[in-house]
C-alpha cells in the first residue's frame, strides 16, 4: 500500500512541477517576436492575446486607464460615481495596505 502511494504521489509531483514550468515558461515568455525584416509582432500565441489587455498591460496602459476614468469623472461624474460603488474598494485597499506593511515593514 505505501509503495503504491509513494509511486502516485512520485507521479502527481512530477506532473506538477511539469504544469509550473509551462506557467512560468507563458507568462516569462517575451510579447515581441522578431520578424524578418527586423521589425518585431506580438506572437500569436503570447499573453494576452487581445490587443486591448495588450494596450493595457503594455508600457502606456497605466496612463490610458487613468485618461479613460479621468474623462468620465469630469463628463459624467454622477456615472463616475456608481461605477466607483460597484469596485471593492474595501477590499483593494487593505490589499494595498497590507503589502505596503509587508513590504516596507522592516523600515517603519
Amino acid at each position: 500500500m505505501s509503495a503504491t502511494f509513494d509511486a502516485e504521489r512520485t507521479r502527481t509531483e512530477a506532473r506538477l512541477a511539469q504544469t509550473r514550468r509551462e506557467l512560468v515558461d507563458l507568462f516569462t515568455r517575451d510579447r515581441e517576436e522578431p520578424v524578418a525584416g527586423g521589425a518585431s509582432r506580438p506572437g500569436a500565441d503570447s499573453f494576452p492575446r487581445s490587443r486591448t489587455m495588450r494596450l493595457l498591460l503594455g508600457k502606456h496602459g497605466l496612463g490610458a486607464l487613468t485618461a479613460i476614468l479621468g474623462g468620465i469623472l469630469v463628463a459624467r461624474p454622477a456615472i463616475a460615481w456608481r461605477l466607483l460603488r460597484l469596485l471593492p474598494i474595501r477590499t483593494f485597499v487593505r490589499t494595498m495596505f497590507v503589502r505596503f506593511l509587508t513590504s516596507h515593514g522592516s523600515k517603519l
